[in-house]
């Protein structure tokens, strides 16, 4: 019987390309696939943010009336007593321990011929280790709860913009955080356009941010919703949504900013009330530009504020563009904001294109100049388009 012929060995890797190879994996699993200079940038914008964030808790009107050579220990001071007390008193313990330990390593006695040299950096570096291990915890904890309420805040507002004859809806929101305090709805509130039924257009402003903001958001909606499908008109609307705000604004401090309107199809007329918000930009077919300002003041202030209601007629070709605070005070890395200016030129040089190619062509103006820098609010932005005649 003929013996078969011994299979060949596997050719082997020289064990400089498999450590090679092991150390790409692991920068690839580290740095997700990302450039160098994608991860310095998200570095430095990190860092500008934190040092936002415990910024504000430094008194720089004291630091500024010191001589110039006190005010860096002064800065380092503040910074350090702003992130140790958003500690927990425990893990204030740990901070401390483990910057003792750190001191005390740097310790060398010599007495004669006995010397002490004392090592405390591994201890050191494990309570170090420790403590944003339990930090971390906590943010993962807190960032899956967030991504939760996202969801179901996603639930409150329409994914698709609804069917108007004669017009077209697009809408974006970009939340600060994982939910927002920004909405935006376009609604049929008891009848469909064929059955002559008016279209609801609501953007609004939840003063604050995060979660608080977000549970006003979700009862600001529900309210919305209630009222409108009892068919109340847009100047009853307004009076109903102020004292139910009031009724749940702490005494004002958790006031709401809004644009709510009426748009009848057929005859394209447009009613709307400004309750202390970013007056929207109707942009005529022209060019000619105008601001629906016509109202009061924001929700949730004074339960017996009046608000005017005012309208436009619209025609094929023109353009409104309502918006949030956080469009025109974007800002780039270096502090300065995009402004109404900016805006306000984008505007006019809208092409005449789709309400979604409108939408996608403002946002990109506004992300052309704030980079990758974090935004400190939310950013939203809704569209409203006449369609030409075909």
């Amino acid at each position: 019987m003929r013996t078969p012929p011994a299979a060949s060995p596997a050719p082997s890797v020289p064990p400089r390309e498999h450590f090679s190879a092991q150390v790409r994996n692991f920068w690839q699993r580290i740095s997700e696939g990302r450039q160098i200079d994608d991860l310095w940038t998200q570095f430095a914008a990190d860092a500008r943010a934190s040092y936002g964030f415990y910024g504000t808790d430094v008194d720089w009107d004291e630091i500024k009336e010191l001589p110039r050579w006190h005010r860096p220990l002064h800065i380092a001071k503040q910074f350090f007593w702003a992130l140790l007390l958003k500690l927990t008193p425990a893990r204030r313990v740990l901070l401390l321990g483990a910057l003792v330990m750190l001191l005390l390593s740097s310790i060398k006695l010599q007495i004669g011929s006995f010397s002490l040299d004392i090592k405390f950096e591994f201890f050191a570096a494990a309570l170090f280790l420790l403590l944003l291990s339990l930090e971390l915890a906590d943010k993962v904890t807190m960032k899956r709860d967030l991504e939760i309420a996202r969801e179901i805040q996603t639930w409150l507002v329409p994914s698709f913009p609804p069917e108007v004859p004669g017009a077209e809806i697009a809408f974006a929101s970009r939340p600060q955080n994982s939910v927002a305090g920004d909405y935006y709805d376009a609604f049929f509130g008891t009848a469909g356009a064929a059955d002559g039924g008016k279209l609801t257009l609501v953007i609004a402003d939840v003063a604050g941010k995060s979660i608080p903001a977000a549970l006003l958001m979700a009862t600001l909606q529900a309210s919305l919703r209630t009222i409108a499908g009892e068919g109340a008109s847009l100047a009853d609307l307004v009076l109903r949504l102020n004292r139910y705000a009031c009724a749940h604004s702490l005494d004002g401090l958790r006031f709401t900013t809004a644009v709510l309107a009426e748009y009848e199809p057929a005859a394209r007329r447009l009613s709307y009330v400004n309750a202390g918000h970013n007056a929207p930009i109707l942009r005529r077919a022209n060019g000619d530009m105008e601001r629906l300002d016509v109202g009061g003041v924001p929700l949730g202030i004074i339960s017996t504020a009046a608000y005017e209601t005012s309208a436009k007629d619209l025609h094929p070709g023109d353009a409104l563009i309502f918006f949030t605070d956080g469009v025109v005070e974007a800002f780039d890395e270096n502090g300065a904001e995009f402004g109404d200016a900016r805006w306000l030129a984008a505007i006019r040089g809208l092409p005449e294109v789709t309400a979604q190619e409108s939408l996608q062509y403002l946002m990109t103006r506004v992300d052309a100049f704030v980079g990758v820098t974090r935004q400190a609010d939310d950013i939203t932005c809704m569209i409203f388009r006449c369609k030409r005649s075909a």
